[in-house]
Order: structure tokens, then sequence, then C-alpha cells
């Protein structure tokens, strides 16, 4: 089928833009850490459903000991880590922004690749590094009434979504790292996407319990399997995210280029604007839409350049 991997990759970034707006819901009634343990308990039950369908066991297929290590790492920087801030900055700061900053993603990768697997950085990618910051300044930055430049974000909101990117970055490179070391002859290609995201889940869900744990107990999850709109949003928000989202993300490299799927995916800033504004009736100002753009463009001159 012509362009399957720019229409999945167009998907995807619908599936994200679904992913944060609930998220953002789901985090402010359940809380961050109850959301995030039962969006991986989730997760690995869905994947085990789809391997017992498709491979005829609940394991994950084409698994070696080095892919194992690489992907719980991925879990742990990615999900424990990157999924954490990222909820917290939804509490704070809105999953508008929040996804604005997640443009920065890429480019953590990006960096993450030339220190780990000697990637270099060509004079595009260093400007388009540049058009995305100044973007993401555009929407988050403006004058005071001593006409000084200011945030108009709690900065605590912004340490975390700066934070969620990084992390998602590095984590993508870890992934990617991890699943050069699967056998390829042990599943079907398509299939070992879902199996690397299995393993990331398992590192979450360990990681986001002992946090629970340490910070407030398990009393906010049991409380939660109780509440049905509450449950309703944690499967929704497990579906779009880290079960079909994450899934098909991978898989879209696997059909078109990889700048091309990266730079459609990237197109969620723009996308959850309306969203945002009719769910939450977050303002849209014309400097915060100028900002998206920019930094989507920036994006994609990072990827096509």
């Amino acid at each position: 089928m012509a362009y399957l991997g720019e229409l999945i990759s167009i998907g995807v970034a619908f599936s994200w833009t679904a992913t944060a707006l609930l998220s953002e819901f789901g985090s402010k009634r359940l809380g961050n850490l109850t959301l995030n343990v039962l969006r991986m308990a989730l997760a690995l039950l869905f994947s085990m459903v789809l391997f017992w369908l498709t491979a005829g066991s609940p394991l994950p297929p084409g698994v070696t000991a080095e892919a194992c290590g690489w992907m719980l790492l991925s879990g742990l920087v990615g999900y424990v880590i990157g999924d954490f801030c990222l909820f917290q900055c939804y509490i704070i700061i809105g999953s508008r922004y929040g996804q604005l900053f997640m443009t920065l993603a890429p480019l953590a990768a990006a960096l993450m690749a030339w220190i780990t697997l000697g990637q270099h950085m060509s004079a595009m990618s260093i400007v388009a590094m540049l058009v995305t910051l100044v973007g993401i300044g555009i929407s988050i930055l403006g004058r005071d009434e001593r006409h000084k430049v200011s945030l108009k974000l709690p900065l605590n909101g912004v340490l975390f979504a700066i934070g969620a990117a990084l992390c998602q970055g590095i984590g993508l490179v870890l992934s990617k790292i991890g699943m050069d070391h699967y056998q390829a002859d042990a599943a079907p290609e398509w299939l070992i996407p879902f199996s690397a995201n299995f393993l990331r889940c398992v590192a979450g869900i360990i990681g986001f319990s002992l946090l629970m744990r340490w910070r407030e107990g398990f009393a906010p999850l049991r409380e939660a399997l109780h509440d049905r709109k509450g449950m309703t949003v944690a499967v929704a928000t497990t579906v779009f995210g880290p079960f079909i989202g994450v899934g098909f993300s991978l898989m879209a490299v696997q059909y078109t280029a990889a700048g091309i799927a990266s730079t459609l995916m990237a197109m969620t800033p723009i996308i959850i604007i309306l969203p945002s504004y009719w769910l939450f009736r977050q303002s849209i100002t014309w400097q915060s839409v100028a900002g998206a753009v920019v930094s989507v463009v920036g994006v994609s001159l990072f990827f096509l350049g």
C-alpha cells in the first residue's frame, strides 16, 4: 500500500494527542504514580494477549539476554523517569505545553546517538535545534509590566517537561540498541517493537511500584480500582499510549524514511491546540500557535535536512 508508513505516522500523531489529553485528565484525577502503575500493568496484559494470539505464547518472542538488558534500561529511563516527569508537567502546565516541549525529544535522541553510536550531527541539525528552541521560547516567554522577558509558566513545570523530553529521546536510542540484539527469525518483524515495549513496561511497572510504595503507599491504587471513570481513562490512555502508540511509532519507520515518519509524528503540538481549548479551556494565542508551528518546523529541518 502506497504511503502506508506516512499514514501510520499521522495516526500516531493523533494517538499521542489523545494520550496527552487523557493523561492530563487521568493524572489530575488519579495521581501521577497511580495512573502510571495502571498503564504499565494494562500494557503488559494487552501485550501478552497479542503475543498469545500471534505467536502462541504470552511471553515476548525473540528476546536475547542483551536485548533484555537494553530494553529494561530503556524502560527505566523512558517510562519511569520520563513519564513521571511528563505526567507531572501535565499537572502543572497542561498537556498542550507539555507536548510542545516534547519536540525536544528527537534532538535529545540525536545527541544521545552521537555520544553512544558515533552518529555525527550536520550543520542543518544544529540549525534545526536552534529553530526548535526559538519556537518553544516564543510560546512560553512573554513580557511583564516592566517590559522584561519573563517565563509565563511555572519553572518546575518547565523543568519536568524538559526532563521528560530528554528521557524520551535517550530511551528511544536505548530501544534501538536493544532491538538490534533481537533474534530476527524468532518473530515476525512487525512484532519485535511490541516485544521490545513489553520489556520496557516490565521496567516501568517495577519502577513506578517502588516509587509509589516509597512516596504514598498503595492506598491510592486500591481506590483507583473502584473509580469507574478513572479506570476508563487509564485503559484508554494505555491503548493510545504505551500499547498502540509506541508500537506503531516503531512500526512506521519500517515502511517509510525515519525522517518523514518522525516529522509527521511531531505534529502533536499543533493537533493538540484545539482539543486542549475545548476540553480544558486553555487559552489560544497567536504567540502560542506560532511557537508550536516554529517548533515543528525545527523538527522537520532536523530530519529532512
